[in-house]
């Protein structure tokens, strides 16, 4: 289950949506994102979950590594979408003392499996297709604004950085104590609940120590270079809006706009 996790992995490539502005990114991903959320219908929600798999495609990454970023909250979709499906009006369905799944309740549990899938998927092709230097140097120039309230935006943005890269290096790390521990004898896979949780002590200490370690010796290398936060610092590579980021926003702009339509051409489902 640790391995299935690959929120915060950089995969070096030279497709259409690595070469993209990393502001370009994280805009259109916000904006993707609140546009998934906005889909009243079934062919808004088609067009909108279409646009988002063509844009996996065009990253030129596995579609298995998107996939397997889902088997970790696989458990939440399936409880959330049951939960869902008790919560609609229409026809029954289905009925057993206070329990009633209706048609609406159907629509519901497909529209939040299809949302939460879409969500982890397109907020992976972020960090799959985006640098760590990338991205702090693009979330720094986003937060830019907030330096006239003294917010300390180039911290700010070096921590979100630093906590995202290091969650790859954490869990593998993680791996590396259970296998550990499993070779000593521990058996963490077996019992009830607080006998499972009682197994991942020798696990969590550990990795508690190790982070800690990791913490300080990256502490120690930014005072050895002589950091000191934002002040002063300039860019070796100044990023800059080009075509390409032009043509991204027109049809990510174009989808949005044909979602809208549908919304207001279709009848509601939800």
């Amino acid at each position: 289950m640790v391995r299935d996790i690959t929120l915060g992995q950089f995969m070096p490539g030279t497709s259409v949506i690595h070469r993209l502005q990393a502001r370009t990114k994280i805009i259109l991903l916000i904006a993707l994102i609140v546009f998934i959320f906005l889909c009243k219908n079934f062919i808004s929600l088609l067009l909108i979950t279409l646009f988002s798999l063509l844009t996996i495609l065009m990253t030129r990454i596995s579609f298995f590594k998107y996939l397997k970023s889902l088997r970790v909250i696989l458990f939440i979709i399936i409880i959330t979408g049951l939960f869902n499906l008790f919560y609609g009006s229409g026809v029954i369905l289905w009925q057993w003392w206070q329990l009633t799944i209706t048609l609406g309740g159907v629509y519901n549990a497909l529209f939040v499996i299809v949302r939460i899938a879409l969500l982890m998927m397109v907020s992976a092709v972020l960090t799959y297709t985006t640098s760590p230097t990338d991205l702090t140097d693009a979330l720094e120039r986003l937060m830019k604004p907030l330096t006239v309230f003294h917010v300390k935006v180039h911290e700010i943005a070096m921590m979100m950085t630093i906590a995202l890269r290091f969650i790859p290096v954490l869990l593998e790390e993680t791996d590396k104590i259970m296998n550990a521990q499993k070779a000593r004898g521990a058996d963490m896979e077996s019992g009830g609940i607080i006998k499972r949780v009682k197994a991942l002590i020798p696990v969590l200490i550990p990795l508690f120590v190790s982070s800690f370690r990791r913490a300080s010796d990256l502490a120690m290398a930014m005072e050895c270079r002589c950091y000191n936060g934002g002040k002063g610092r300039t860019k070796m590579k100044v990023s800059h809006f080009k075509l390409n980021d032009l043509f991204a926003a027109i049809i990510s702009v174009t989808v949005f706009a044909g979602v809208i339509v549908c919304n207001i051409l279709f009848p509601a489902v939800i």
